[in-house]
């Protein structure tokens, strides 16, 4: 790799981070939304540096031919260094898929942590819920209080096996590195397509004892709606606006 190419990798790395995470939401597919301002940094240090590296390599043809009179040139890189182009262009004009179906289908569901107090529900029909709260009332809550309230949760469609499905939720702790999943089965209706998002009606599916860990982590659906996939997808939080 020339020393021109290996300025244009910089340059095209910068302006990729900067385009991601100042014009786009495309960066929530791999890192929480608290590291766009690392992103941005970044973005501008290499483009910065891609930038000063052009300026101050002004005498090259003369720091070259020096080079080959003595038989040693040290202005090239390893040719696999070329493959370096293909993420830095990605960021430009091909975003990668984000985490879906395929992920959590070979993925546990997250391990939700012990809770001792639980605030009263408010009385709102179709209540709002998350996955993972869902999942904690269902196996902690001693009082009973999601017994037949009708809730309302959102999530992407992870099949199963023999028609059976999850709604999903993908988390990130910091990265796409570190993700984890919290599912929720579904009963009652059959499979959409793996990766649809949707905001799902129901009501707890009675199976095991509620309040206690043999509870079904599961709904009866009532209803379903298609959703767009919001800008938090993420996170396992109430949605926010579809991203654009």
């Amino acid at each position: 790799m020339k020393r021109t190419a290996q300025i244009t990798l910089l340059v095209l790395t910068g302006l990729g981070l900067l385009h991601t995470a100042l014009f786009t939401d495309l960066y929530l597919r791999y890192v929480k939304e608290g590291l766009r301002p690392l992103l941005i940094v970044s973005g501008a240090l290499l483009l910065l540096l891609g930038l000063a590296h052009a300026a101050l390599d002004r005498d090259t043809g003369e720091h070259d031919d020096h080079a080959h009179a003595h038989g040693h040139d040290h202005s090239t890189a390893p040719r696999i260094a070329w493959l370096l182009f293909l993420p830095a262009l990605s960021l430009l004009l091909y975003a990668p898929p984000a985490l879906g179906a395929y992920t959590a289908a070979h993925a546990g569901s997250e391990t939700v942590a012990r809770h001792k107090r639980f605030a009263a529900l408010p009385a709102t029909t179709p209540l709002p819920m998350t996955l993972t709260d869902f999942t904690t009332r269902v196996q902690q809550d001693k009082e009973h209080a999601i017994r037949g309230r009708t809730v309302e949760m959102t999530g992407f469609v992870t099949p199963g096996q023999g028609g059976a499905w999850d709604l999903t939720r993908i988390i990130f702790t910091c990265c796409a590195a570190d993700a984890q999943t919290v599912k929720i089965r579904m009963y009652g209706t059959p499979a959409p397509p793996a990766n649809t998002w949707l905001a799902v009606t129901g009501t707890w599916h009675t199976r095991g004892a509620l309040g206690t860990r043999s509870a079904a982590v599961a709904l009866d659906v009532h209803g379903t709606r298609t959703i767009a996939q919001p800008v938090n997808a993420f996170t396992d939080d109430l949605p926010l606006t579809p991203s654009r």
